[in-house]
């Protein structure tokens, strides 16, 4: 385990720690550079596979042709759960280094690809890479700023992530036109994570110290606070805490939305007669709106709190299906896409946030991997659940589905969630009350 000494810090004994995006930019830079990289990664398959599907392979069902999809979530969201348990022990950097490495037979394994399995089995990679990396990358950001500035920093982080995702759909998508599906998207994602690796190795620190500190300056843990078993901590922020289980769900909802937008809209513009150029620019304007609307809305939250812009970007989202929906013109399609993006940028990042603020540092990295558990869980059962209501009754139907799912998980924010921002908050975290849940120390 990483350690850390009263009078220092844990990688130079002659340094003494400092919280706040300021006094750490140069690291906060470097792991936001980190997060754009593994944006990237992901990005590259985007544009390149959904076609390969049919190109390739000759898979026409909507089912099979989204599997990838879910093979992906469900390995990324067991893998957040290990990931964030190992780093609050590991370390932030040993885990991130080891995500870089499963990045390469995902890549690897489509490039050789001979049946659409070999593409599922690579996505089950992608699925550990990404869930080792961003979550990292993430809690870095978190340690280092500690609890002033913590919503700008993880906007920031989101944002980056998602800049990243939409430039390698769009390098990608340059690569395929000039050279194919196969294999040059995927070589330039080799290339992305070897230099990854090389920036965690060479210029990223170890941020658990940073945790440590805040625990001991901020906290006042003196004995520091035992870690919860990852059962009792999962039971925590899955239903003993009712701001954190409100969370919880919306993390679910939020992936609900987002994969319909990657697996159903395409086709559901087509077959409106929306030609294919005006498709890409219409879920990228949902994706640009909601990448660059993070860094305002984790400072807006640092400002009046976490609970309106993440209860209200989620009614946003629902509002934004419901206008496509009705709408019959391409203006209200694009109007709805924006208000999707806005809603997701308002809500995404400070989900995040909110987990931040209530789990004590010495435990965070676990808070972090099961509220993503239950998060990345969504692009697992979001894909199968309105595949097959599509399949029944249309693709109306699940997009109207999607919306109505999105907007209950608003109502539940509504009523469950309690403000977590440490400058708002009116009742402490559920752990400081009913210290028992987690058998943490009395006074902790």
């Amino acid at each position: 385990m990483v350690q850390w000494s009263p009078d220092g810090a844990g990688v130079d004994p002659k340094e003494r720690l400092r919280l706040g995006l300021g006094a750490n930019w140069l690291q906060f830079a470097v792991y936001t550079l980190i997060t754009m990289l593994i944006g990237i990664t992901i990005g590259t398959e985007r544009v390149a596979l959904p076609p390969l599907a049919r190109q390739a392979f000759g898979i026409t069902s909507i089912l099979y042709t989204v599997s990838f999809i879910a093979a992906f979530g469900v390995v990324k969201a067991l893998m957040n759960l290990v990931s964030g348990r190992l780093s609050d022990n590991r370390g932030r950097r040993m885990i991130l280094l080891a995500g870089w490495a499963f990045a390469v037979p995902f890549a690897l394994l489509i490039i050789l690809a001979r049946s659409w399995w070999w593409v599922i089995v690579a996505n089950l990679f992608l699925g550990v890479n990404q869930a080792l990396t961003w979550t990292m990358a993430v809690t870095a950001k978190i340690d280092l700023v500690g609890p002033s500035g913590r919503g700008l920093a993880v906007g920031i982080d989101e944002s980056a992530g998602y800049v990243g995702v939409g430039l390698g759909g769009f390098v990608a998508g340059l690569l395929v036109s000039h050279y194919g599906l196969r294999p040059a998207p995927y070589i330039l994602a080799m290339v992305i994570v070897a230099a990854g690796a090389a920036v965690t190795l060479l210029a990223a620190r170890e941020t658990l110290p940073w945790a440590q500190y805040e625990a001991a300056r901020v906290h006042g843990d003196s004995p520091p606070q035992a870690q919860p078993s990852l059962g009792r901590l999962a039971a925590y922020m899955s239903w003993r805490d009712r701001s954190m289980l409100a969370v919880c769900q919306a993390g679910t909802v939020n992936k609900f939305a987002d994969s319909l937008v990657a697996a159903f809209f395409p086709l559901y513009f087509l077959k409106r007669g929306m030609d294919l150029a005006h498709v890409g620019l219409l879920v990228g304007v949902y994706a640009w709106v909601w990448g660059l609307g993070q860094v305002l809305s984790g400072a807006l939250a640092d400002r009046i709190g976490r609970k309106l812009p993440i209860t209200g970007g989620t009614f946003l989202i629902a509002l934004g299906m419901g206008t496509i929906l009705v709408g019959s013109s391409g203006s209200l399609w694009f109007i709805g896409a924006a208000v999707m993006g806005a809603g997701m940028a308002l809500a995404y990042p400070n989900l995040i946030t909110a987990v931040g603020d209530s789990a004590h540092p010495a435990w965070r990295g676990g808070a972090l991997g099961v509220y993503r558990l239950w998060r990345d869980a969504g692009y697992a059962i979001g894909p199968l659940l309105l595949g097959g209501v599509a399949a029944l009754w249309g693709m109306a139907a699940a997009m109207w589905t999607g919306a109505a799912i999105v907007f209950l998980s608003a109502m539940v924010l509504a009523v469950l969630l309690r403000e977590t921002s440490p400058a708002h908050a009116v009742h402490p975290p559920a752990w400081q009350d009913h210290p028992d849940w987690l058998r943490a120390p009395r006074g902790a």
